[in-house]
């Protein structure tokens, strides 16, 4: 599935009053939410999930995956409310496109 690129509100080197901060989680959860529903994504009876995000950048510009990863907590925690597996249960895998695109694809096995 395709997710959208987080916003950089979200971002842990942003320094940011904590009700912007959670008014930009709780819309970038949501947006997550809906996306994953949108595509098709039900609720799974697996107790464990690989995550597998690549992430395809909306520019040229640089940037780190371990932010890029902190960045989509919230779009995560939307993506286990579809599915219906606590992420506490997931192993992730993160790797950056070589193409631009401004979003990130997510594929999830049972593992």
């Amino acid at each position: 599935m395709t997710l959208p690129w987080p916003p950089k509100d979200l971002s842990p080197n942003a320094r940011l009053h904590w009700a912007r901060v959670a008014k930009a989680k709780k819309a970038y959860r949501h947006a997550c939410a809906q996306q994953a529903l949108v595509q098709g994504v039900r609720r799974l009876t697996a107790g464990k999930l690989h995550l597998s995000l690549t992430f395809y950048p909306p520019s040229r510009r640089a940037f780190d995956l371990d932010n890029s990863l902190a960045r989509m907590k919230s779009g995560l925690d939307g993506l286990a409310d579809v599915l219906g597996v606590d992420d506490k249960h997931w192993s992730l895998s993160i790797a950056r496109a070589d193409q631009i695109g401004g979003m990130v694809k997510v594929e999830v096995r049972h593992g």
